[in-house]
């Protein structure tokens, strides 16, 4: 645990205009990232009384080793900045709000020439339209479900799709009348088109005129004396009244708004989010993450729930606006509302409101609901983010504290220094040697963090034909902490060259950036320092990746497999991982050095999280393995084929949708792929019929 009063900037050194500052830990990494109006009197509040700070406060300023800051001229390039450099650094103490993907939403494929409705979980691309999120996916689907008899548009997957163009039958809802099968030719691209485009019409709001239409149809078609189509259309109204119901008028026709609400205890906050579009609740999304001291604890803050506000709408909607430039099909007015209503305006609630004004790209009211509709309806996200927030609570409780014991229980058992908050584990997976491949998981707190997941493709023994456990995991070894060896020596050479590469914490820089991030003027040193941080990637500009070094290096096997990991590592130099290994058989722990393992109780919570860990590197292996066993399998049986090429051979998978349907296939249908001819089409039958 560092002192803070050894980076402590000298007194009077530090400016007293607006700007943006950084923490650094002993390796060079971002940790935390904050803005200030007056950077003098919010930096000295890091350093004040250590017992005074919030805990997570306390934690940060114990972890770094360094701070710096950029002076900008106004509060919204602040604001701005301070926004790039979360996004950029991710560091560990800021709160992300993080768009989870788990949300739902419903997806239309407008760039397609038959679009397809789907429920979709992920990042969003060009040429798709979304609607949501929901809260949960049958909620789309029971809403799809009663639509589609109106607007009997394409759901199934491209595959299903073609499949049915081949064999000229609709599928089952192409039967029931929900779809209007255009994969036989029932309805052409543009009748199929304008029955999407008044789906999205319909849950774009532009509903009555919708209603008001069919009702005229029924009226026409009953006074025609068809009442079967009469009858039909009534069902499509009540379908449609169905639909509307599900999403009730709360506000006043027009209203444009997301409504927020907060429920926070001593260390989390749970957010709710209520999307209004057009007087009717579009979407709902909410998180629960682990609450910042930071803000908190300054002069500035205004309040703990002023500061919750700041800390949400900077990030969120910078988030939103970010994915719609990266290609949505959709406009900042769609993601960023007329009006944002929060329960306590922050202490710069004219910057924020110009700010989210400028991401709009039109003028935006951001205000705390004093009575009527919204006032209610604001009522009714608070509840909803106090019950999450209880819900949360419930859920964790148990596996918090059994996830802390297991930790404790690990550090006891191994004689461990600490308690391992960071476990990497390797595994290795093969099939008589060939198609070797290695996974390496991460845990941290006792959970998968499967963003820095890898697999690593192992070199086989020419020849040999059989695997080798221990070597794989030697290599593994030797091209992970490899890394970790490179980060760490160009964090020194970078602490050595500091006064021309790193911005000193007792010299005051000044950088006029505007508000975009771009530096439009800058001193000599903080020129060098923007473009060559330490941490950073000079190739990516991206942070390092695996900068942080495990406390605990798990390996599947026994004393041989850990006496390679050891060897690796003392070869490189790295004394401050523990390296265990953990057989299957029995469930043993293996430790560098003893002639016998560690056994750990067979019900305990410790034995129990390693064996997690095992398995879920045996997973990622396996599935690893299984890929590209698939691929190689599956070029080995046109690889013969003379004249046959990688893109021939990708069309023709492509075109029949597996090398088994490939094989049933005639020679005609074979030809009716692009580039392949009869004599090219016979060979691939041989060579598929000979395996």
């Amino acid at each position: 645990m560092a002192d803070p009063a050894t980076y402590r900037p000298a007194p009077g050194t530090i400016p007293v205009e607006p700007g943006v500052y950084k923490f650094r830990d002993t390796y060079r990494r971002v940790i935390y990232v904050g803005k200030a109006k007056s950077l003098r009197s919010r930096l000295n509040s890091y350093f004040a009384d250590i017992a005074s700070l919030h805990p997570r406060t306390r934690q940060m300023v114990t972890t770094a080793a360094s701070v710096e800051w950029t002076v900008v001229s106004t509060e919204v390039e602040a604001l701005q900045l301070e926004y790039n450099w979360i996004k950029e650094f991710d560091p560990r103490f800021n709160v992300r709000y993080r768009d989870d993907k788990s949300y739902p939403v419903l997806a239309v494929t407008l760039d397609e020439e038959f679009p397809r409705l789907f429920v979709y979980r992920g990042a969003r691309r060009k040429g798709v339209r979304y609607f949501g999120p929901y809260a949960h996916a049958w909620a789309i689907r029971e809403t799809l479900d009663l639509l589609l008899r109106v607007f009997p548009a394409r759901t199934c997957s491209n595959g299903v799709f073609k499949r049915h163009n081949q064999i000229g039958r609709p599928c089952l809802l192409g039967y029931i009348d929900k779809c209007s099968a255009p994969c036989i030719g029932r309805v052409s691209a543009d009748e199929h088109r304008r029955i999407v485009e008044d789906f999205c019409d319909f849950l774009a709001g532009r509903t009555d005129r919708m209603v008001r239409e069919l009702e005229r149809r029924m009226h026409d078609a009953a006074e025609d004396l068809d009442f079967e189509t009469a009858a039909r259309l009534r069902d499509d109204v009540q379908a449609l009244r169905r639909a509307l119901e599900k999403q009730a008028v709360v506000l006043g026709t027009g209203t444009d708004a997301d409504v927020i609400a907060f429920a926070a205890d001593e260390l989390e906050v749970a957010v709710q989010v209520f999307h209004v579009r057009d007087g009717r609740v579009r979407g709902q999304r909410g998180w629960v993450v682990d609450k910042s001291g930071d803000a908190i604890d300054g002069p500035e803050a205004g309040g703990e729930m002023a500061a919750l506000v700041e800390q949400f709408l900077t990030q969120f909607y910078g988030e939103q606006v970010a994915q719609v430039e990266q290609g949505a099909d959709e406009q900042p007015t769609t993601v960023v509302p007329r009006e944002v209503l929060v329960p306590e305006l922050p202490a710069d609630a004219e910057q924020i409101q110009e700010w989210l004004s400028r991401l709009r790209g039109s003028a935006v009211r951001l205000r705390v609901p004093q009575r009527g509709d919204k006032k209610a309806l604001a009522e009714t996200v608070q509840r909803n983010a106090m019950e999450a927030l209880a819900q949360h609570k419930l859920k964790r409780a148990g596996d918090l504290t059994s996830r802390s014991q297991a930790l404790q229980d690990i550090q006891e058992a191994l004689d461990l220094d600490s308690a391992p908050l960071r476990i990497e584990c390797v595994d290795i997976s093969h099939v008589q040697g060939t198609d070797v491949v290695a996974s390496l998981v991460v845990f941290e707190d006792g959970l998968p963090r499967k963003s820095e997941y890898r697999h690593y493709a192992i070199k086989e023994a020419a020849g040999e034909g059989r695997s080798d456990d221990v070597g794989s995991i030697a290599e593994v070894t030797r091209r992970r902490f490899l890394r970790l060896r490179r980060d760490r020596d160009a964090a020194e050479r970078d602490e050595l060259d500091g006064t021309r590469t790193e911005l000193d914490i007792e010299t005051t820089v000044v950088v006029a950036a505007d508000v975009a991030g771009t530096v439009v003027a800058a001193s000599e040193d903080a020129e060098i320092e923007l473009t060559s941080r330490p941490g950073i990637d000079p190739r990516t500009g991206r942070p390092r990746k695996f900068a942080y070094p495990p406390n605990l290096y798990v390996v599947d096997g026994g004393a041989p497999q850990v006496a390679a990991a050891t060897e690796v590592l003392d070869e490189l130099g790295i004394t401050d991982v523990a390296v265990i290994g953990l057989a299957k058989r029995l469930e043993e722990v293996w430790v560098p050095g003893e002639s016998d393992p560690v056994i750990m109780p067979r019900n305990s919570e410790s034995l129990y999280l390693l064996q997690r860990v095992r398995d879920e590197a045996h997973r990622f292996a396996i599935t690893f393995h299984r890929s590209k066993r698939s691929r190689r399998m599956t070029a080995s049986a046109l690889d013969s084929v003379r004249g046959l090429g990688a893109a021939r051979r990708t069309a023709l998978v492509t075109h029949f949708g597996s090398v088994a349907k490939l094989k049933e296939a005639t020679v005609e249908q074979i030809t009716e792929v692009p580039g392949i001819g009869v004599a090219t089409a016979k060979a691939v039958l041989a060579a598929l019929r000979e395996e």
